[in-house]
């Protein structure tokens, strides 16, 4: 299976598994995605998803599988029902409620690297590599991508890396604030996103998202949010932990 998903705990990885391919993704992947991210969703307890290459060290993902493109280049069905596919995965999972994490090992290119670009947080080991490589296709990356890519490394460094359609090392990317973080492993941050609040998580998350989408005020909304936040159970554990100087251990229900 070229994609699947994996419960360790409360973390949820969904392995890309077509190291034959490079883990390029073809039509058939971008349809499957949906209904995992909702399994993810919707499993009690669950605190992050995890995304990353089933095979250690190989490609995280290169991106879209080129042949099947040329294949059905002729095919306005089958192109406009791709293109549905694309932009609904990028979207859902842009949005998805649970935190997610992108781990990537070795190239992230292309529909790839918009994969990441969904996601909350990217951690890459110092192997990687990344680019978007449409100019050098003659294609156009989905708008919302551009504005995910925008959103993380501002216009400039945007147009350099469409327009030239090059690859950067994890050291450009990390200076260039399209990763967050370098290491060989991705556990430590695993363990601190999925032991601290899961209600903080989620609507700081949902916050962040209403900013980059233009919102710049308080609503009725946000301001419920925030200030229910004080009568609700990670608020009680994190003030009991934080006076008696223990770790917080944040109930699962909170997390729903």
């Amino acid at each position: 299976m070229t994609l699947r998903l994996e419960i360790d705990g409360n973390v949820a990885h969904l392995l890309i598994d077509r190291a034959d391919k490079r883990n390029a993704f073809n039509m058939a992947m971008w349809e499957m995605m949906p209904g995992l991210l909702d399994q993810a969703v919707n499993t009690p307890g669950l605190r992050l998803l995890v995304i990353r290459s089933a095979q250690p060290e190989r490609a995280f993902c290169a991106g879209a599988d080129i042949k099947e493109l040329l294949a059905k280049k002729d095919d306005s069905d089958w192109r406009a029902a791709n293109q549905v596919a694309i932009n609904r995965v990028q979207s859902e999972l842009t949005r998805l409620s649970l935190p997610t994490l992108a781990f990537i090992e070795g190239d992230c290119v292309g529909g790839g690297c918009g994969i990441a670009l969904a996601c909350d947080l990217r951690i890459a080991t110092p192997q990687a590599r990344f680019g978007i490589t449409p100019a050098k296709l003659g294609l156009v990356y989905p708008l919302h991508d551009v504005k995910l890519l925008t959103d993380l490394v501002g216009p400039g460094q945007a147009k350099r890396i469409l327009f030239t359609g090059g690859l950067i090392d994890a050291e450009e990317a990390l200076r260039i604030g399209l990763i967050e973080t370098l290491g060989a492993s991705a556990d430590d941050m695993i363990e601190a996103l999925a032991s601290a609040s899961p209600h903080s998580i989620r609507e700081t998350k949902m916050f962040v998202r209403r900013v980059l989408d233009g919102q710049v005020d308080d609503d009725a909304e946000t301001l419920r949010i925030f200030a229910e936040a004080f009568t609700g159970p990670d608020f009680l554990e994190g003030t009991s932990a934080f006076v008696q100087k223990r770790k917080p251990i944040f109930g699962q229900e909170s997390g729903k």
